[in-house]
């Protein structure tokens, strides 16, 4: 696999590299601005940017507009976006062209190693990597009167591990069930909430994250 990272901070930057490279992977180039990160996705054609959202000069989104205008620039790119804090909007900008290959998630993810490579693999294979924390907020601002309300417990977390982007296989193996009884969750999901019935994993992700920031 070939990764691009564009991070400022050099300690966070490094580090990721010497991971990335660790476990057999190329890092082709490793840049600390949104302008060299475009000139080493046009040198490099990687399979992968890992992008941070905030970068230089004014440390707001210049990371993630610059991850928006290279998908567009290079459709099939996989960006993942790493974030210091929650950001829902940045979750949607960044989905918004409807084509898979995307993931969002909070720099404190990284440590937990597995689980960054987990959202890594999965979003240059085509699928979606939505940080748990930023599901679990979407999930608890929800009206009074919201149809999430005749969810059982156990459809409310399945819900929410289809939203971060898990296979039904993960979500089976996470909560110790079978294929047949996360297929029949799903389902019940799909029904008490309206949503179009589908198994094609970045369809599903983006039709259970719009209804959640309804």
């Amino acid at each position: 696999m070939r990764i691009v990272i564009a991070e400022d901070d050099a300690l966070l930057r490094e580090g990721l590299t010497h991971l990335l490279r660790a476990e057999g992977m190329e890092v082709t180039s490793a840049v600390d601005n949104p302008d060299d990160l475009l000139s080493a996705l046009a040198a490099d054609r990687p399979d992968v940017a890992v992008v941070d959202v905030r970068m230089p000069p004014t440390y707001r989104d210049e990371g993630l507009r610059a991850a928006v205008q290279a998908r567009r620039q290079w459709p099939g790119l996989a960006v993942l976006v790493l974030s210091a804090h929650v950001e829902e909007s940045y979750a949607t900008d960044l989905l918004a062209d409807g084509a898979g290959g995307v993931g969002y998630l909070l720099k404190e993810r990284v440590g937990k190693v597995a689980d960054f490579l987990d959202a890594l693999e999965r979003v240059a294979a085509g699928g979606t990597a939505m940080d748990p924390e930023v599901v679990g907020q979407l999930l608890v601002r929800r009206r009074a009167d919201d149809p999430l309300q005749r969810l059982t417990p156990r459809e409310r977390e399945v819900l929410g591990l289809m939203a971060e982007g898990h296979s039904n296989a993960t979500i089976g193996g996470l909560l110790v069930i079978s294929d047949g009884a996360v297929h029949k969750h799903i389902g019940n999901i799909f029904t008490k909430l309206g949503l179009p019935t589908t198994d094609a994993g970045h369809r599903r992700v983006l039709a259970v994250l719009a209804y959640l920031k309804a």
